[in-house]
This record gives structure tokens, C-alpha cells and sequence, in this order.
């Protein structure tokens, strides 16, 4: 009989063996096995794990630190590939939630990771990251086990048991398409998924929020999709005006170390920046500005010259794509914003747009102008058309 891969129990062992002591026992006697792992830096650890990964010569923590986790991402991953381990859980406080979630992201998607932890209700961005990787706060501190902490940790070992249990398996046959999108062409993104779907093909939406079109890049390097509707690169103006989608690192957009597969890419939100302001603080230097308030965030029309970098930084990314690549521009506007009789029309800005962009890509590089708005059903169904011809 074939023996049930195990739970990996990963974590500093040093400073919270109770705590990964009370998961390991509260994991078992939900029936599974586990793999005990300790990463801490400090002292030996509170009880003998199954893998002592402690460092032993560095005088600098972070140099310790650093070879732990180079260290115990290699073991977890030959671990997990050779089907001896099914998931990892682990807790700890800010140091512990560095360490145990730069080991965690070595496993694939939908591998379980779950990470109990002191500092979950700080901003996670980094530490998440384009991971599937689950949070539970520890609500109090994490010194041992008491009646509080040991119902949040009992908890988080039968939610990785649980997640654990046999996978869902999706049904195949058929090809997979990456699709951006963000909220100001929500409409667009819709109609173009129903239009692929009753193609016959499986549309996977990614929010185009930086980390969201990272994760994009990072699963088409894996091999996950058929084909890349880039429908949002919205990023990039919000990296180039610190707005609230900025979180972009230079994968975006860029050849990747996977399959070079079919890419069709618009210029969906590139005509505006969001930032966190409303119309009762607007920042001076946007006084001037065309301007649509909507929430705590409100969205600024690029000027001119920002306009055209836009252009430059997309023309410069493409051209040095791996795979094939073609892009459709709607020359009626790129966003909800920027619709006829919205605060941010503005066509002599598009067609700015347009013409710096043809000017500077390759070629080589197919260009469809489209005489629409980006949410528009005559656009949207012209983009399906085009991404199913690129298959």
C-alpha cells in the first residue's frame, strides 16, 4: 500500500517549538503524517525535528537566514517532488513569517501553505506575493501555547489536513488563456471571456494589480496557458506615477524562462493613473488635471508627454518578446474613464498614443487599430476573433 505523503511542520524551532510541537500533534491525530523542519538560526532546537536545517558557522543573522532558506526551499522542493510531502504549515512572528514564507513559495500552485502568524494583518503584498499561500492571524502573540493561541493553531492544522485531502482535479481538454484585467474595463474583460469561452476555450482573469499580472507571467513561464490576452497593462502607468497598482517588477511584460506562447496585448488602462486621493485633497500638482473621483482612489488622464512614455515603455517591452505577439489598439478610448462623455476623454491623447507606439515597435509586430471604445462589444468580439486566430 502506497504510504500518504506527509504534512511538512517548517519553522524555527529555536524560539517556537511549542507552537510547531502542538501543530505536529494536533496534525497527527487528524490521521496524518508529518516531516518536521526546523530553520531556526539561533539555539538548538526545542525538540528533535525530522530535518535540522540550522546553520551553523555564520556570525551575521542575515547571512544565517539567507542559507536557511536556500537550504530548506531545496529539501522542501525535492521533498514535494518525489511525493513524500503534500503540503507545509507553519507559524511564527515577523522574523518566522520571512523565513517560513520565502520557503513556502519554492512549492507550486496549489500545493497548501498556510502560515499562522503575529504580523497577518500588516500589509502582506511581499510577503504573499504571486503565492497561493494562506494567512491566519494569531490574534495574540505567539509565546508558547494557551488557550487562545492553541485554538488558532489546533484550527490552522485541521485546515491544512483538510486542503491537503484528495485535490480537485479540473476538467481538460481544453486550451487555457491568461486574460488582465482591472476594474475600468471590467465590461470589457466579460464580454471578451464569454466570447472565448463559447469558443470553446478556458479563461483564466488575473487583476491587474501588479502582483496579479506577476502571477500572470509567472504561471505562463510554467507552462499553464495556451496562449496571454493581455487586455489590462494598466501597471505600467501606475509604476510610473506611484499609484495604487504599482507593484510591477521587471518580469512584467518581458521573455520569460517558460514556453514563449501566442500573446495578444491592448493598451487597456494605459491612459490613466490611479491614485489614493478624493476630490476633497486633491495633490496640487494634479489641480490641473482631468480627473475622475470614484472612491478613496481617483484616476488622473496622463499628460501628454507621460502619454508617450507609456507608448515608449510598451513599444520597448514588446520588442523584445520571446514568442508571438500582436496588439490591438481601440482607438475610442482605453478605459471607463476615458469614454466619450466621461472626465477623462481626451482622443487627441489616444491617438498620441497610437502614433509614438507605431513609431517605435518592431515591424515585425502586427498592429490592429480598431475603431471602438476598449469596452465596447464590437471590440471585445474582435479581440476574441484575433486571440482564437493566434491559437
Amino acid at each position: 500500500m502506497e504510504r500518504q505523503a506527509a504534512i511538512a511542520v517548517l519553522g524555527t524551532f529555536d524560539s517556537k517549538g511549542d507552537e510547531h510541537r502542538f501543530l505536529q500533534q494536533a496534525i497527527e491525530k487528524r490521521g496524518r503524517r508529518t516531516i518536521t523542519i526546523n530553520v531556526g538560526t539561533k539555539d538548538a532546537p526545542g525538540f528533535t525535528p525530522d530535518i535540522d536545517l540550522r546553520p551553523r558557522g555564520f556570525s551575521d543573522r542575515d547571512q544565517a537566514i539567507a542559507e536557511v532558506i536556500t537550504q530548506a526551499r531545496r529539501v522542501l522542493a525535492e521533498l514535494y517532488g518525489r511525493g513524500e510531502v503534500a503540503a507545509v504549515i507553519s507559524a511564527g512572528g515577523g522574523s518566522g513569517t520571512h523565513l517560513a514564507t520565502s520557503v513556502m513559495k519554492v512549492l507550486p500552485l496549489g500545493a497548501p501553505k498556510v502560515m499562522v502568524s503575529t504580523v497577518a494583518a500588516h500589509d502582506m503584498a511581499e510577503v504573499v506575493g504571486t503565492k497561493d499561500i494562506t494567512m491566519i492571524h494569531s490574534v495574540g502573540d505567539l509565546l508558547g501555547v494557551n488557550s487562545l493561541t492553541g485554538i488558532i493553531l489546533d484550527r490552522a492544522a485541521g485546515a491544512v489536513c483538510g486542503m491537503a485531502a484528495e485535490p480537485w482535479q479540473a476538467p481538460g481538454g481544453r486550451r487555457r488563456i491568461g486574460l488582465t484585467m482591472f476594474g475600468f474595463i471590467n465590461q470589457a474583460a466579460e464580454q471578451v471571456k464569454a466570447a472565448l469561452e463559447q469558443m470553446g476555450l478556458e479563461v483564466i482573469a488575473f487583476h491587474a494589480n501588479g502582483i496579479g499580472g506577476l502571477a500572470l507571467e509567472e504561471l505562463a513561464a510554467e507552462g499553464r496557458f495556451d496562449a496571454v490576452l493581455d487586455l489590462a497593462t494598466h501597471e505600467l502607468a501606475d509604476t510610473l506615477k506611484d499609484g495604487y497598482c504599482k507593484l510591477i517588477a521587471p518580469g512584467r511584460l518581458e521573455p520569460g524562462t517558460g514556453p514563449a506562447v501566442p500573446r495578444l496585448v491592448v493598451p487597456g488602462g494605459l491612459d490613466c493613473a490611479v491614485l489614493e486621493f478624493t476630490r476633497d485633497n486633491v495633490p496640487e500638482q494634479y489641480a490641473g488635471r482631468k480627473i475622475f473621483f470614484y472612491d478613496f482612489r481617483s484616476a488622473v488622464r496622463l499628460s501628454r508627454e507621460e502619454t508617450r512614455l507609456m507608448a515608449e515603455q510598451l513599444a520597448d517591452k514588446l520588442n523584445r518578446a520571446a514568442g508571438p505577439v500582436r496588439v490591438l489598439i481601440p482607438t475610442g478610448g482605453f478605459s471607463g474613464a476615458d469614454a466619450p462623455g466621461q472626465p477623462l476623454e481626451a482622443p487627441e491623447l489616444t491617438a498620441e498614443f497610437t502614433i509614438r507606439f507605431k513609431e517605435l515597435l518592431d515591424p515585425a509586430i502586427p498592429v490592429i487599430e480598431h475603431p471602438s471604445h476598449i469596452n465596447d462589444e464590437g471590440f471585445c468580439r474582435r479581440a476574441a476573433e484575433v486571440m482564437a486566430a493566434m491559437l
